[in-house]
């Protein structure tokens, strides 16, 4: 038995850390959701010389570079440029078309007004999991390493348990709000901001698995409590069962004991009388009379 709860301890341990590690990370990074934003063509110049438009027609800028667009309401798309944004928690970061890299801005700032509160409870929320977490963490840490006797390793257990449901619960909600809020900041952002197509992207993959990790710690740990409480309880029983019918045992052998020891006393009163003196004297048999 105790090497059956060892193993699921050590199980329930290495979830918790997956979850606590998936979701410290989806926390700091900008890859919940990605994709393009369309925004128009910059102007050519000296120092940009593709993917730009042409205002000065430039028939022998137009020869040597295919990419030089004329400016004229009947190019349509040609006119725009389709650059990579993604998006986190805390930063919004883009595809810098005029340089080399990205540039980066809050998007606490992109949220729209009516929004910022659901944003700044998604953050409380994602806090407080990941505290919840370390909690859980370190709780069956000391149940695993450190527990003295089965009884405390319960409690542990117990409590170990109850933070990281908490702990799930309050991710999960975390998650569902940011992601109400990045909908709704894509109706309602800023217009050089909002996505001409987006998709969720690899932080918000970890966040849910972080989730889901957590919450199979969580059954994992009350699985272990229950089923060590029904095994000690299902000793206990036999326990009890044995020592009644033992004392069951016990009693009918004194039974039989004193009802023989009974019997033995009457026998002997039988063979020995008193004289009138108050002694006793053997009772003769016809016989020896």
């Amino acid at each position: 038995m105790k090497t059956n709860r060892r193993c699921r301890a050590l199980l329930a341990v290495s979830l918790n850390l997956m979850a606590l590690l998936f979701s410290t990370t989806a926390f700091i990074t900008t890859h919940w959701c990605e994709g393009t934003q369309r925004v128009p063509k910059p102007s050519c110049g000296k120092e940009k010389k593709t993917n730009c438009l042409n205002y000065g027609g430039n028939e022998t800028a137009n020869e040597t570079n295919q990419n030089v667009v004329h400016y004229s309401w009947e190019t349509g798309d040609d006119r725009f440029l389709f650059r990579y944004f993604h998006t986190g928690i805390w930063y919004s970061c883009e595809e810098n078309i005029n340089a080399a890299g990205e540039k980066c801005r809050s998007f606490i700032d992109l949220a729209p007004a009516s929004e910022k509160g659901v944003l700044w409870l998604s953050v409380v929320s994602e806090v407080l999991y990941i505290m919840l977490l370390v909690v859980g963490f370190s709780l069956m840490c000391l149940e695993l390493f450190h527990s003295s006797s089965v009884i405390d390793g319960l409690k542990l257990n117990a409590f170990a348990a109850v933070f990281t449901v908490l702990s799930g619960l309050l991710g999960m909600v975390a998650h569902m709000m940011y992601t109400q809020v990045f909908q709704v900041t894509v109706s309602l952002g800023p217009e050089d901001w909002r996505p001409h197509s987006w998709d969720y992207g690899w932080s918000f993959c970890l966040a849910w698995g972080s989730f889901t990790c957590c919450m199979a710690a969580s059954v994992t740990t009350l699985n272990s409590y229950t089923k060590t409480v029904i095994e000690f309880r299902h000793k206990r029983k036999i326990f009890e069962q044995g020592f009644r019918e033992e004392q069951n045992f016990l009693d009918q052998e004194a039974i039989k004991y004193f009802r023989e020891r009974s019997v033995q006393s009457v026998t002997r009163s039988g063979e020995v009388s008193m004289d009138p003196a108050g002694f006793r004297k053997p009772r003769l048999s016809p016989t020896s009379a």
